[in-house]
């Protein structure tokens, strides 16, 4: 797949991106290399390959998996607009 400069124009366009005309020749040049450099990633036999998160073994931290109020209802609700009764008072939406 190649991209020309009218291809690299319309992508810049739906991205909203203003790219001057001159500038062209160098986007499209960028997007076929991004583009090569995928299809050779897609040429990688990944089979068996397990998903990776870090390229070091490492355990994320986690919690403990405990129900809990959270114990900070006071914090929570200190920007609320309006709280009332300990809860997020909004207005009515149906009458």
């Amino acid at each position: 797949m190649s991209i020309d400069e009218s291809t690299a124009a319309r992508v810049a366009k739906l991205a909203r991106i203003k790219v001057d005309p001159e500038a062209l020749p160098a986007l499209a040049q960028d997007f076929n290399g991004i583009l090569g450099f995928i299809e050779q990633l897609s040429e990688v036999d990944v089979d068996g390959v397990e998903p990776m998160t870090s390229v070091t073994p490492q355990r994320l931290k986690r919690r403990e998996d405990v129900v809990t109020d959270g114990d900070r209802q006071d914090a929570v609700l200190k920007n609320a607009p309006d709280a009332r009764e300990g809860f997020f008072a909004v207005p009515k939406v149906v009458e």
